[in-house]
């Protein structure tokens, strides 16, 4: 695989250079919730614009499904990243339109310029291969090479991800190399004790990564809403929390496995139980084995959470991902809160899995430095944790 490095060996003093970087921030009426993933951007642009190269920035930001929708502009995600460049970044309102060609074609050396969110595009999702190939066409006649540092769209066989690769000498950038190296940590000679703290709501959206992991780890920490299937598949009263009924023979599968192969699979031993799901329920705090038929669990009880933070005080390796609980309300997320510092004690590697993790530690007041990784890709780094084959990652490596 060839590197952003060896891109720059290369000179690349006005050349032009599209960059796929994972601009994919929380943005609501254009306000901008967590910049962490821009921030995350900025080295491998900079070290391009510094070394002379033309600049063109492609980026998705939510699920626009293929047409334009103003609410998922990139436009206050381009004024974000110039602000953190310290320098203007130049905006095209469309994505390989008139719009995108009069802007790259203006670009001077060692500038940058953003495209319109690339999801406005429908052929950017599509399944078909020609429909794809044919909008790539388009994208990579802006470029001269390409450089994917978006690692949290990398299991994707995206247009501007896959096909663009396919059609431009390609690059990894900082970002995907970074992501790649934690992540191979996470699963060949890994340090031990390794524990696996996994939370979110729902067991279906991470059945693959659980099923690998029993293989691997000596530790999975389960709690979030996918807690509530295991504590009723092993008999107990789950009153009105989130449950996946069709899920439960695969997670009894998963019990089974965890005691047969040594692993100390831990679920929460006390939860706080509400009678609404808002941040001013009311709430008590009840064995996790013994929720009211009327209440739903929205976060893990205190004694869940020393429970937690003894089960990583000695961990060589944690990998988490997914909060406690309902972290959004502050009445919530002691549970994500006591995770996350238990996490900063840890005497080891330890990676923030991305998405709501990365998210919640932010919004509690953690910096980055806290944690030895935080991942820009949950979904990606899942499907790694998998085994699966990543599409971005196999065609960089062509």
């Amino acid at each position: 695989m060839q590197s952003l490095d060896d891109l720059l060996a290369t000179g690349v003093a006005g050349k032009r250079v599209l960059v796929r970087s994972d601009l994919n921030v929380p943005l609501k009426d254009g306000v901008i919730g967590d910049d962490g993933r821009i921030k995350a951007s900025i080295p491998t642009l900079r070290a391009l614009a510094s070394a002379g190269a033309r600049v063109v920035v492609t980026a998705h930001l939510g699920r626009p499904k293929g047409t334009v929708d103003p609410a998922y502009s990139l436009a206050p995600v381009a004024a974000r990243l110039g602000e953190l460049l310290g320098k203007p970044v130049a905006f095209a309102s469309d994505v390989v339109g008139y719009s995108a060609q009069e802007t790259v074609a203006s670009l001077k050396d060692g500038e940058i310029a953003l495209l319109e969110n690339v999801r406005f595009e429908a052929a950017e999702t599509s399944k078909d291969d020609a429909e794809r190939g044919a909008f790539a066409d388009k994208l990579a006649s802006l470029a001269d090479a390409f450089v994917d540092d978006a690692f949290g769209a990398v299991h994707r066989k995206h247009a501007s991800v896959y096909d663009v690769a396919e059609r431009l000498p390609h690059y990894a950038g900082g970002l995907v190399l970074a992501e790649l190296t934690v992540l191979r940590k996470l699963t060949t000679d890994t340090d031990r004790p390794y524990a696996v703290v996994l939370g979110g709501a729902k067991v279906s959206d991470k059945l693959g990564v659980i099923a690998n992991l029993l293989g691997s780890v000596d530790r999975l920490l389960i709690g979030g809403g996918m807690a509530y299937t295991f504590l009723k598949a092993q008999g107990h009263e789950v009153g009105k929390s989130l449950l996946e009924a069709d899920q439960l023979d695969v997670v009894r599968g998963f019990l089974a496995e965890a005691e047969k192969r040594g692993v100390d699979l831990v679920l929460p031993v006390d939860i706080l139980a509400a009678d609404d799901f808002s941040p001013t329920a009311n709430v008590v705090i009840v064995p996790a084995t013994e929720i009211p038929a009327d209440r739903e669990g929205l976060d893990i009880g205190p004694q869940s959470r020393e429970l937690f933070a003894s089960k990583l005080a000695d961990a060589k390796t944690v990998f988490w991902n997914g909060p406690m609980g309902v972290f959004e309300f502050d009445a919530f997320a002691g549970g994500t809160l006591a995770v996350a510092e238990a996490l900063t004690k840890v005497d080891g590697l330890t990676v923030v899995g991305g998405g709501d993790s990365a998210a919640a530690v932010r919004k509690l007041g953690f910096s980055d430095d806290q944690f030895g990784h935080i991942s820009t890709g949950g979904g990606a780094s899942l499907e790694y944790l998998e085994g699966k084959q990543l599409p971005g990652i196999t065609i960089l490596e062509s």
